[in-house]
């Protein structure tokens, strides 16, 4: 017989404390053929997309959520989300196998709910980060870049109120993620700006790899650059 690529997890609501249950892919399932410049996994299989499957939805009360979000809530935060959310919410459940619509509906319910939930910015850029990766399997360049920008912004203000720090972002792969968003964007001015001081973070043993990576950006940054001035 042979063994499902998914799997079943119960998960407990972080705003309403109920149990729901989702689909997690098996990691051994998990085959990927290349990671882009700016990290998003390009599957073998994208019927076993990982990325599907990331966001929680609670069945119960609409709320969604990863597990990279904070079980604290703000005094009053309960409250607008019961509003703007719980109260509009048509109990259905996500626990079945998702296609790209229904992932690209729970990043946006999530990245909602981060946003009236004040999740930092480091949270918020990820979620937006991975909508346009995935309006980018839909070859949707508008929403990408819309989504792209988004995400590139709110690092930019994780970077400079260092929201990042005690999570697994460090902060040169931060300007990295800066850098890499804004050349997609034409915004080179930033691109270049970014892309230089994670060059020169090689100085105080940067990380390794997003330095050399930071070089190839860099470099294709100037040629791109180049094809506008002709």
């Amino acid at each position: 017989m042979e063994i499902s690529p998914f799997y079943e997890k119960t998960v407990n609501c972080i705003h309403c404390k109920k149990n729901f249950s989702t689909l997690k892919v098996r990691t051994k399932s998990i085959k990927i053929e290349h990671t882009a410049s700016d990290f998003q996994p390009v599957y073998t299989d994208n019927y076993v997309n990982a990325l599907y499957y990331n966001v929680f939805v609670c069945q119960h009360c609409g709320f969604s959520f990863t597990e990279d979000f904070s079980k604290y809530f703000a005094p009053g935060v309960k409250e607008q989300i019961n509003e703007k959310i719980c109260s509009h919410w048509v109990p259905h459940s996500f626990s079945n196998e998702r296609s790209i619509l229904e992932a690209i509906q729970t990043y946006k319910l999530a990245l909602f709910c981060a946003t009236i939930k004040k999740e930092k910015f480091v949270i918020t850029s990820g979620l937006a980060l991975r909508l346009a990766w995935l309006y980018r399997s839909l070859k949707n360049n508008t929403q990408e870049q819309r989504f792209l920008k988004l995400a590139r912004d709110h690092y930019m203000e994780s970077y400079s109120t260092e929201d990042y720090a005690g999570t697994t972002m460090s902060s040169v792969r931060i300007v990295y993620m800066i850098a890499e968003l804004s050349r997609r964007l034409g915004d080179y001015e930033n691109a270049t700006r970014f892309f230089s001081r994670v060059i020169e973070s090689q100085r105080v043993g940067g990380e390794a790899k997003l330095v050399n990576m930071a070089k190839e950006q860099w470099e294709l940054v100037r040629q791109e650059r180049g094809k506008i001035a002709q």
